[in-house]
């Protein structure tokens, strides 16, 4: 006998996304073969990412509750947004749901810093380090003193982002946050891994790994542990 309950399976995993018009390259959680499992979208109307990013989500607080709860709704075991800046809402989010919330990639630095030797702790490297503030900060419970990079400044990868841009010219992009990684590894010698704050820095992780030699934690890499919790893998029990 099988039970229903809810009006869609098999999507366990549940995306707040910005509305944004950018490119979606493979990478982005944007793009829905990133993953290896079905996710469910839900595109906050007018929560663009120059709205989020660098004017702190202003008033957006109801709709992205009002969109959280559609997804639980719909079916949803857990839900996650497109923007490390939405942990500045983790406490309100995850109140206002009965299912797990991971708002940031932010939320996984103290996990970093658990498998890093006691000399050694994670760096973030952010899309906008001067509107990444101790409120976002303290929202994914990120360790006072971690240091931060960032791609601001740069010559495409941020503008393109935050500009909502029609174009994205992922070399270019590419260069900008490897640029921006090598700079803050130059800073910080002690720095024993990178977390990618901005979600749209996923399809550059591996070019970051090899050009500073460090281990690389993205939003997506989060996600797959996250799902893997929320619909866990069956094993057969054959030996």
């Amino acid at each position: 006998m099988i039970t229903g309950g809810k009006p869609i399976y098999g999507a366990s995993l549940g995306i707040l996304m910005l509305e944004a018009r950018i490119p979606r390259i493979l990478g982005d959680m944007g793009h829905g073969a990133t993953f290896d499992y079905p996710v469910l979208y839900r595109v906050v109307r007018d929560a663009s990412p120059d709205r989020v990013v660098r004017q702190g989500a202003e008033g957006l607080l109801d709709v992205f509750i009002d969109a959280a709860k559609s997804l639980e709704a719909d079916g949803v075991d857990g839900i996650t947004t497109n923007c490390g800046f939405l942990a500045l809402y983790q406490a309100e989010l995850a109140a206002a749901v009965s299912v797990p919330v991971l708002s940031s990639s932010l939320m996984q630095v103290r996990a970093v810093n658990a498998l890093l030797p006691p000399s050694k702790h994670a760096g973030i490297l952010t899309i906008s380090g001067s509107t990444l503030t101790e409120a976002h900060l303290k929202g994914a419970g990120v360790p006072e003193g971690t240091p931060i990079g960032t791609t601001e400044g740069g010559r495409h990868f941020t503008e393109a982002i935050l500009g909502d841009a029609y174009e994205l010219d992922p070399a270019l992009a590419e260069a900008d946050n490897v640029a921006a990684a090598q700079a803050m590894v130059a800073d910080h010698p002690d720095m024993g891994a990178i977390v990618l704050e901005c979600t749209n820095m996923t399809p550059y992780a591996a070019a970051i790994r090899r050009a500073t030699g460090l281990p690389v934690f993205s939003m997506v890499s989060f996600l797959n542990w996250f799902q893997s919790g929320l619909a866990p893998r069956r094993w057969p029990y054959e030996i």
